[in-house]
């Protein structure tokens, strides 16, 4: 099953955001440091495919590198988020794989997620319609999300006789929105409303459909405005911690505000603050 899995569009490690992408299996924009992923198969609620997978695996991959990029929204075309992984292209395909072709596959898509998660930009889900399978998983993987009153989030694995345990869902859903909320969405697989997920802190805000995309973009650009470098640092230390006690924590942070303090950003900050002007960063 490699040819599924290996990138179906190899991306260099240092591409050029501002001239382009010619991504094959989502819409990539990019302006004033705001790059946006829209997942595009409107026709079917935007359904991930084998392909699909490990290209936004490599392309998060590549986000490490691409330094011009400070803030990256995920959202999804027609009014729909992601409807999770296509049932006849990959569905009906792994019911005839072997064991080492399956856990190929499931290794992969939880590469998608730790890509998500390693990359240093705050990622923005505008998060509208269904959200549901591994487009719950990729919701769930972003820094903040945003819903609408129509969003229909569901963890649905068990209704396919599956775990809920796939993609890290059973490590980082609880932490979102406690424990027993986490079991039964996963044991049920049932649809969580917009108001639950407002109210459980799996969404950030809700807004309107019509304005839904318009303002997650204005809130990456505010993040892209700010230290780049140190945004990256909150990124990699709150993920870091979840395994730290609370004295490794602090002498964690205490090295990482360090490296900030090192930084061109932080000088930036003091002499614009001594001469009461607006700091420009540079993430340097």
């Amino acid at each position: 099953m490699k040819h599924y899995i290996a990138a179906s569009n190899p991306m260099r490690p240092q591409f050029n955001p501002q001239a382009g992408y010619a991504a094959r299996h989502f819409a990539w924009h990019f302006d004033a440091g705001v790059g946006t992923i829209t997942l595009d198969r409107p026709e079917r609620k935007n359904p991930l495919t084998f392909q699909s997978y490990a290209e936004l695996r490599d392309f998060f991959g590549a986000l490490r590198q691409a330094t011009d990029v400070k803030a990256v929204v995920l959202t999804g075309a027609g009014g729909n988020f992601c409807s999770g992984g296509d049932v006849h292209e990959i569905i009906g395909p792994l019911t005839r794989m072997s064991m080492p072709e399956l856990l190929e596959f499931t290794r992969m898509t939880g590469e998608l997620i730790k890509a998500l998660r390693a990359c240093p930009q705050p990622v923005l889900g505008a998060i509208d319609g269904i959200c549901a399978g591994a487009g719950a998983m990729l919701a769930l993987a972003c820094d903040l999300r945003y819903g609408s009153a129509a969003t229909q989030t569901a963890f649905l694995f068990t209704r396919v006789g599956l775990a809920g345990a796939d993609m890290g869902a059973c490590a980082l859903l609880p932490r979102m929105i406690g424990q027993g909320r986490a079991s039964e969405l996963l044991f049920t697989g049932r649809a969580m409303t917009a108001q639950e997920g407002l109210a459980w802190g799996f969404f950030n805000q809700l807004y309107d459909s019509a304005e839904l995309l318009a303002r997650v973009q204005a809130t990456a650009r505010q993040l892209a405005e700010g230290p780049g470098f140190a945004h990256g640092m909150t990124k990699t230390m709150l993920g870091q911690e979840w395994s730290m006690g609370l004295e490794q924590a602090i002498e964690a942070e205490a090295q990482a505000q360090a490296i900030c303090m090192q930084t061109e950003d932080f000088r930036r900050a003091y002499t614009a603050f001594a001469a009461r002007q607006k700091p420009v960063f540079q993430g340097d």
